[in-house]
């Protein structure tokens, strides 16, 4: 049987034609040199890739090396390999001679999305997901969706619990490290130190699941612990409670230690038994086969220069306290809370993600290319193919609704309705001059000012904008917003 080459992020067994055909993994050094990554994440990666050889035993070769290419150059016998997940990977491979198989890892497979994509005049995920839930039979009730409804998400849009410092659930499984990750840690220590490789971040205890004994475990625990919580809370937001009911799978998910269909199995039997109610199965299972796989679909179907895409004519660099997580040089409460997050742990959830760092960026017009290729390098679950559309597409709509209907842009009252943040800050969301202005909310009006003549048009836009032209201070707020500059809030 032909030799299978396992990318890191191809770690499951689905990644193998049968239980025992042989592997070659393989550790490249140079990745790291490319790049300057978060601590956690290499962490992370580096410890999955290990216990997975650690767990094929004889039956893979472990090969550490400083690039993929004089590793499989060297070999003599044939290698196949499912198609990786990133452009510069499937050009490698094609210039290898080895045998490239199509992709696993996703629900629907690239003949389907194209099928469905062909004479669209617009690529909606909501389409998308509807067709991929008629596909796999996931929450059907004959040909009717569950419920009698497609979208449960008008449920799912609660602020936290009033007074609450945290949800009532379940922590999830904690990681107990072992002797692999130790010699991890010392390695890339020693890299840091002799190698001059740089991190970005803190380290930390490993709190992702790096083999697909830990990863089951944590999506069990979060199907019968976590996921009846998830639904409501899960656009919300809580200073002391960064897991919120989310699941923490996205990581692993995106390691190919799970197969997205045997998750959302599980999730809809969890609603079929009465352990957990149909809005927060079906937000959940929107994430997993809906948004996840129209976004890996995207990238491809996309041209390669979409992440160049730059329709607002966004040209500022991201400023070095951002791209260096300082978070205590931010004074904005929630901008800090979550700049923080991601130093210490190379994770914040969907909403901290779009709605305080991609807002943020939006509103000072920096690059969106920069933004996707900071939140790929920053965040332990960031992939070129993740970050790709939901970056420059979806959180700074730099291709102009391509795959977004509006900006995902908003002013303090959104963050103050949705969290407990603004309640701590120095700033106030409904002050938008002077000194106690929320850079929110000031930066949300320069915003609209900034781009008025490219977002006229989009009429989901109209009453923001019939706003903006009542407001009796908006040259005020513009010239505030210039001379903050790049200068932390």
């Amino acid at each position: 049987m032909t030799r299978r080459w396992l990318f890191a992020d191809q770690l499951g067994p689905h990644f193998l034609d049968e239980p025992g055909q042989p592997v070659l993994l393989i550790e490249s050094k140079g990745v790291f040199r490319r790049r300057v990554f978060h601590r956690q994440k290499a962490h992370l990666v580096l410890s999955a890739l290990r216990h997975r050889a650690q767990e094929l035993a004889d039956q893979a070769d472990f090969v550490r090396s400083e690039t993929y290419a004089e590793v499989i150059r060297a070999r003599r016998e044939p290698l196949s390999v499912c198609h990786p997940t990133s452009r510069g990977a499937r050009e490698l491979v094609g210039k290898l001679d080895v045998e490239m198989l199509g992709p696993r890892g996703f629900a629907t497979s690239p003949q389907d999305f194209v099928s469905f994509a062909h004479g669209r005049r617009g690529l909606k995920m909501e389409d998308f997901y509807r067709e991929a839930r008629q596909r796999h039979g996931i929450l059907m009730d004959g040909a009717e969706p569950a419920g009698g409804k497609w979208n449960l998400d008008a449920d799912n849009r609660e602020p936290p619990p009033r007074g609450a410092g945290r949800l009532d659930v379940p922590d999830p499984p904690e990681i107990v490290e072992d002797e692999i990750d130790a010699a991890v840690r010392d390695d890339l220590d020693r890299w840091q130190r002799d190698d001059g490789i740089e991190f970005l971040g803190r380290d930390g205890p490993r709190l992702f699941p790096a083999t697909r004994v830990e990863a089951l475990a944590r999506l069990e625990h979060f199907v019968t612990h976590r996921l009846p919580a998830f639904g409501p809370y899960e656009d919300a937001m809580l200073a002391g409670d960064p897991l919120m009911a989310h699941s923490m799978l996205s990581a692993p998910l995106n390691l190919g230690l799970l197969d997205p269909l045997e998750i959302v199995e599980l999730a809809e039997a969890a609603y079929r038994s009465g352990e957990a109610p149909l809005n927060s199965v079906e937000g959940f299972v929107r994430q997993i086969i809906g948004w996840r796989d129209f976004i890996w679909h995207l990238y491809w179907y996309f041209e390669p220069d979409y992440r160049r895409s730059n329709e607002l004519r966004a040209q500022k660099a991201l400023p070095k306290w951002f791209a260096e997580l300082d978070a205590g040089a931010v004074q904005a409460r929630c901008l800090s809370d979550v700049l923080s997050g991601v130093r210490d742990r190379g994770w914040v959830h969907h909403i901290p993600r779009l709605m305080v760092l991609g807002n943020y960026a939006l509103q000072r017009g920096w690059k969106p290319g920069a933004m996707a290729d900071w939140f790929h390098r920053a965040f332990v679950d960031g992939y070129e193919w993740v970050m790709t559309a939901n970056v420059v597409g979806m959180s700074q709509y730099a291709d102009a609704g391509r795959m977004s209907t509006k900006p995902y842009a908003a002013g303090g009252a959104y963050i103050n309705r949705m969290s407990d943040y603004c309640g701590g800050c120095r700033y106030d969301p409904k002050v938008r001059v002077g000194e106690d202005a929320c850079p929110f909310t000031a930066g949300y009006w320069s915003f609209l000012e900034r781009n008025e003549s490219k977002l006229e048009g989009n009429h989901r836009m109209r009453q923001p904008m019939n706003g903006l032209r009542r407001l009796a201070d908006l040259e005020a707020v513009v010239e505030q917003e210039k001379s903050r500059g790049s200068k932390a809030p």
